[in-house]
């Protein structure tokens, strides 16, 4: 795993909100992720919740298929995203000084899968933040043919935390954020073990997936730590989200884990 950045690398993120890193994982890396994803996918759709297969056909399910926080139920899962030098990168990238994990999610994108619309990701979430990030790590070789991923750079600086939904209408964002318009979407392919970082409020989608075969990544979002709640559930347990009030610090040890902090 490529742990060590340059200034050059963290300049361009911080500047564009988005850094590919082509060759991040090695390939017995690359392929215990493959391994893992793969097992925990299939447990995540067996178990019927926080996935977003329920009704195939619908749109949303033809973007990709979504399951969501793996490491809870597959032990190799949890040991390869609690991997304190993933915390390091990302927390150095963003330029702070300690990081938890928010939540992971493989996002696989089927063969002929449908584009994925312009938005962010903190909005969604129960933080608020200018600094959060997210890895999303390629699988398989990511193409313009089979749905890799666009940012709009520099938008994470002027982002309102106003968000569109991932619909049938790519260009939802931009009735929020109509000056986005002009600004030219970088495309990021990448080859299969390669990792995209990107500003949780950096706008970026995927294109159609036009090929036979499926596009898969598994991601993890990044809050730093010492974020507070907002009152949105999100990703979290009922329980857990019913015990919480606006402005509790989000430092619980199983939800979310702290992987790395510059203290340490």
């Amino acid at each position: 795993m490529v742990t060590q950045l340059s200034n050059e690398q963290i300049s361009y993120y911080r500047e564009n909100g988005f850094l590919v890193i082509e060759g991040f994982l090695d390939a017995g890396e690359l392929e215990e992720w493959r391994r893992c994803t793969a097992e925990a996918v299939e447990q995540r759709l067996g178990s019927g919740v926080l996935h977003n297969q329920s009704r195939p056909d619908d749109y949303y399910a033809r973007v990709f298929t979504q399951c969501l926080r793996l490491a809870d139920t597959h032990d190799g899962m949890r040991r390869l995203l609690l991997d304190p030098r993933l915390g390091q990168v990302a927390a150095t990238l963003a330029g702070i000084e300690g990081i938890r994990i928010w939540h992971d999610q493989a996002l696989i994108k089927p063969p002929y899968g449908n584009p994925t619309g312009w938005h962010l990701d903190v909005p969604y979430w129960s933080f608020s933040s200018r600094d959060a990030i997210s890895i999303w790590l390629a699988l398989d070789d990511a193409t313009l043919a089979n749905g890799c991923m666009y940012y709009l750079p520099g938008t994470h600086k002027t982002a309102r935390f106003e968000n569109a939904g991932i619909g049938q209408n790519l260009d939802d964002l931009f009735k929020l954020y109509p000056e986005w318009r002009e600004i030219d979407p970088v495309a990021c392919p990448c080859p299969a073990g390669s990792a995209v970082f990107h500003n949780g409020l950096t706008a970026h989608g995927a294109g159609a997936n036009m090929t036979r075969h499926a596009r898969r990544a598994m991601t993890c979002g990044y809050m730093p730590d010492g974020c507070t709640f907002i009152g949105t559930q999100y990703s979290l347990p009922r329980e857990y989200f019913q015990s919480l009030k606006i402005g509790d610090v989000l430092d619980n040890p199983v939800q979310n884990p702290l992987i790395w902090h510059r203290s340490a």
